[in-house]
């Protein structure tokens, strides 16, 4: 560099110092990508449903299955569908839209276990023999404590 003028050298130092950026960026980025997986490469994705509009909980269980569908089955994504709240009531036995009902059977079987907050179910004073069946309640008795340790974990989220 001892033949290169000041203005050159504070050029390709420039130059260089940019390329050590993006290449930092790009493995960054690339390794939060990685944080949205599974160790076998599953996506990683929740699904959070706590209102009482039917139509919502009647899309968010259209959008689980297309999810599934696109990418290429549920070997290939990790979904977690926790429902609490006001949500609880669109999923009692007794109650429950026929159209809801087989929409979330569909998804169940494509292997989704879907999470019933523990919390809402005595709060309602309805239990999982009250609701459709193939729920399990959530893994903490708290649905949003459960919905922040998935998101810590690399869940994507989606609120529908």
């Amino acid at each position: 560099m001892h033949g290169i003028n000041a203005s050159a050298r504070f050029y390709l130092s420039t130059l260089f110092l940019a390329g050590l950026l993006l290449f930092g960026f790009a493995f960054s980025a690339q390794a939060d990508m990685g944080q949205h997986r599974t160790a076998d490469g599953k996506l990683k994705v929740l699904y959070h449903i706590d209102g009482n509009d039917v139509a919502v909980a009647k899309y968010a269980m259209a959008l689980v299955k297309k999810h599934i569908e696109a990418e290429g089955g549920i070997d290939k994504i990790d979904i977690k569908v926790i429902v609490h709240g006001p949500a609880l009531l669109l999923f009692d036995r007794d109650d429950v839209d026929p159209e809801l009902k087989a929409k979330l059977k569909s998804v169940m079987d494509m292997g989704v276990e879907p999470e019933m907050c523990q919390v809402s179910m005595k709060l309602f004073g309805k239990p999982l023999e009250r609701l459709v069946a193939g729920f399990i309640p959530t893994k903490h008795p708290v649905a949003v404590k459960r919905i922040a340790d998935l998101q810590e974990q690399g869940y994507l989220y989606i609120k529908p």
